[in-house]
């Protein structure tokens, strides 16, 4: 065996030995050449010695550029601020909404409250931050005489509270007191929470210690509407002078850029400890901390000063951004509860028209202008615009899928009679009709889904959704399909 490995050892030994020596090689041959371009640019007149010095250090310099920008770390991307609607266009996508019937009184109250904040002139200061992080205690050293009350448990916070603090410069402020996040089944009152920090003038982010992943979502969600923001560290008191110049250091550079500014304080408030005596018992001790918050306090002058008018900018913009997204979102769900009527509607009409038909089940293809005018007025409702020409080749396309499909469609109509026995004996018609029924109310289905995904007109989308439900139609929609047939039999009986 050791025989073996001499051979091995020398060839790595004799590896090595050629790298060494090509490396060397490479050094004294570039340094070769440095001395003799040096010797050749000396030898040079002047003038043409200075125009190649100045291209080689432009080179160097273009060089340690290039090294010096992959080789610094990358900054952190600040979170894009968002383009906020004008107010003119959101009061006129309100109104369109409260004439579809919508109620907007959320809405309205939003803007309503954004208005009287404007006309007051107040400068409002939103604290927020998660449970048990001293936000009351804080808002209580700032405004004692309006100061709230504090529970050492945390998620006390139930509803939005104001207080008016005066500052020593003799500005006041109102400080909102809003619940704090991350409770559990707080959902609804973190929803009080954030709405509040929207319609402030300045956020106060309350953290106790480095912020949690939750907690860093939160601040850059806010940082992304553009207002004055203070991540105000409280507790500080509890840190050793190590820990406390760790931990600002860590928060500063982590949100530098994010942030007005990194506050440190102690809001004072209650705290226990336990004192052993001298003849070994134990006493509980409870006193009063006092508050230190003069760093806050001066940061807020600083923004009073400048008085609400100069804040108002970034604060009607968060408002109106947050009311439009509700707006959009009342928007989807009224738009979906119109399209499910239009649907209805329509699948009625196709099962009367089967119904009617000559030769029932001799055809499942969508009548044109039935076909036409539900892709119509679903797109309407959508707001998305449609071509007649893509409407009638999308039709020629369905028509197609419905063709290729018919034993299919005829067989899971079928299966409606064992829902409803009673249609068995109604004849080779009624199956035509709930199978047409069936193909209507997965078209429209298909075609609104394909509309308020993609908001705009994806034939190929729009094709593939209705052969997934023509496939596999649920027992609600199938029951629902047979229940229409079943008014329209009677319906038809009754006129008779």
């Amino acid at each position: 065996m050791s025989a073996n490995r001499l051979p091995l050892r020398l060839l790595l030994i004799a590896a090595l030995a050629i790298g060494a020596a090509l490396a060397v090689g490479l050094v004294v041959g570039a340094l070769n050449s440095v001395l003799e371009f040096h010797a050749r640019v000396a030898a040079m007149p002047l003038w043409l010695r200075l125009p190649l010095i100045v291209a080689a250090a432009c080179a160097v310099g273009g060089l340690a550029l290039v090294f010096w920008r992959l080789a610094r770390p990358a900054r952190r991307r600040l979170p894009p601020l968002r383009e906020p609607p004008q107010r003119a266009e959101v009061d006129a996508r309100v109104e369109a909404l409260r004439l579809r019937e919508v109620d907007t009184a959320a809405l309205e109250a939003e803007l309503h409250e954004l208005d009287r904040r404007r006309a007051d002139g107040e400068v409002y200061v939103a604290v927020f931050g998660e449970i048990s992080t001293g936000k009351s205690s804080l808002i209580g050293a700032l405004a004692p005489e309006q100061a709230p009350a504090t529970d050492p448990r945390g998620g006390t916070t139930r509803r939005v509270a104001t207080y008016r603090g005066r500052l020593a410069s003799g500005r006041t402020l109102v400080l909102a007191d809003v619940p704090g996040t991350g409770e559990v089944d707080g959902a609804a009152r973190e929803a009080l929470a954030r709405d509040e920090a929207l319609r402030a003038h300045v956020v106060a982010v309350v953290a106790a210690s480095d912020l949690t992943a939750r907690q860093d979502r939160e601040l850059r969600w806010l940082a992304g509407f553009g207002k004055p923001l203070l991540l105000v560290l409280n507790k500080i008191d509890q840190f050793d002078a190590a820990e406390r110049d760790a931990l600002t250091g860590a928060l500063e550079r982590r949100y530098a850029g994010l942030v007005a500014a990194l506050v440190p304080v102690s809001a004072g408030g209650l705290e226990r400890f336990e004192r052993r005596l001298a003849d070994g018992r134990v006493e509980k001790i409870e006193r009063e901390r006092l508050p230190a918050v003069e760093p806050l306090a001066a940061a807020l002058d600083r923004y009073a000063a400048h008085g609400a008018a100069a804040l108002e900018p970034a604060r009607e913009a968060a408002v109106l951004t947050r009311v439009e997204e509700r707006r959009a979102a009342l928007e989807r769900d009224a738009a979906a509860r119109e399209a499910e009527a239009i649907v209805v509607r329509y699948t009625r009409r196709a099962v009367v028209g089967a119904l009617a038909a000559v030769a029932p089940g001799s055809d499942l293809v969508i009548q044109g202008a039935l076909g036409t005018a539900l892709i119509r007025e679903l797109a309407a409702v959508h707001g998305v615009p449609v071509r007649e020409l893509a409407v009638d080749d999308l039709l020629k396309r369905l028509g197609l899928t419905v063709r290729n499909t018919t034993a299919l469609v005829l067989a899971i109509a079928g299966n409606a009679f064992k829902a409803f026995p009673g249609l068995g004996t109604l004849g080779g018609g009624v199956l035509h009709a709930v199978a047409y029924g069936l193909v209507f109310d997965s078209v429209g289905r298909a075609v609104s889904a394909s509309f308020a995904e993609k908001a705009a007109f994806d034939q190929a989308d729009a094709e593939r959704r209705v052969r997934e439900l023509l496939a596999e139609p649920g027992r609600e929609r199938l029951e629902r399909v047979a229940r229409i047939v079943l008014d329209a039999v009677r319906g038809s009986g009754a006129a008779e």
